[in-house]
This record gives C-alpha cells, structure tokens and sequence, in this order.
C-alpha cells in the first residue's frame, strides 16, 4: 500500500512559479513509477508528467514540456513538481499517482494510488 499526499498547491500570477510536492507513506514508494495529473471541473483526469521508479526516465505532456520539471527523492520518498512560467490554462487540481507496473501510461485507470489533490490556480 502506498498512501499519498500532496502539497504546495496555491494562486499564483500568470508567468510565475509553483513547487508541488507529493509525500508517500509505506515502503513501496521506491518501486513505483510516479506521476502528476491535473484536472478542471467538467473535464477528464489529464496526465502532466510520469517519472520512473529510480528516476532516471522523465516524460511529459506536450503542453508543460520545457516549463514543468518532475523529480523524485526516493530516500525522502517524495516526489515533486516544478512549474515554470505558469498559464492561466494550468489552473487546475493536481494529483499525484503511483503506479506499480513499469510499462509507461498515460491513462489514469492504469495507475494503482492516488493522492488527494492539491488546487492550482493561474490568474492573467
């Protein structure tokens, strides 16, 4: 069992930045690849980011590449989300997930924990 926490959430002026970070409970954190997804009311779970259990592999959505950067810390079993230059359009809960499975998804069925969320808002 992994549970998860996130933080770091808040309002923020468009262009500016945000760290969002992801704490797990249990002694599993390390062999889970993780990931963020976002969601607005109305809409789908949007996968963000996802990276590998020992962190060595990163991949991103085509709409935060180059401005979102996701890494992990296995001995502080925390993951995290840096958000650069941040739109009106990333406004949105943000939810941290785990996945025990090494096969790369961007599906949120395929992921096996899921925090709470943590509210992101963007203002113009």
């Amino acid at each position: 069992q992994v549970q998860l926490v996130e933080s770091g959430g808040g309002l923020v002026q468009a262009g500016g930045s945000l760290r969002l970070s992801c704490a797990a409970s249990g002694r599993t954190f390390s062999t889970c690849d993780m990931a963020w997804f976002r969601q607005v009311p109305g809409k789908e779970r949007e996968f963000v980011a996802r990276i590998s259990r020992g962190g060595g592999a990163t991949y991103y959505a085509d709409s935060v590449k180059g401005r979102f950067t996701i890494s992990r810390d296995n001995a502080k079993n925390t993951m995290y989300l840096q958000m650069n230059s941040l739109k009106p359009e990333d406004t949105a809960v943000y939810y941290c997930a785990a996945d025990k499975s090494s096969l790369i998804s961007k599906v949120p069925d395929r992921y096996d924990y899921w925090g709470q969320g943590t509210q992101v808002t963007v203002s113009s």
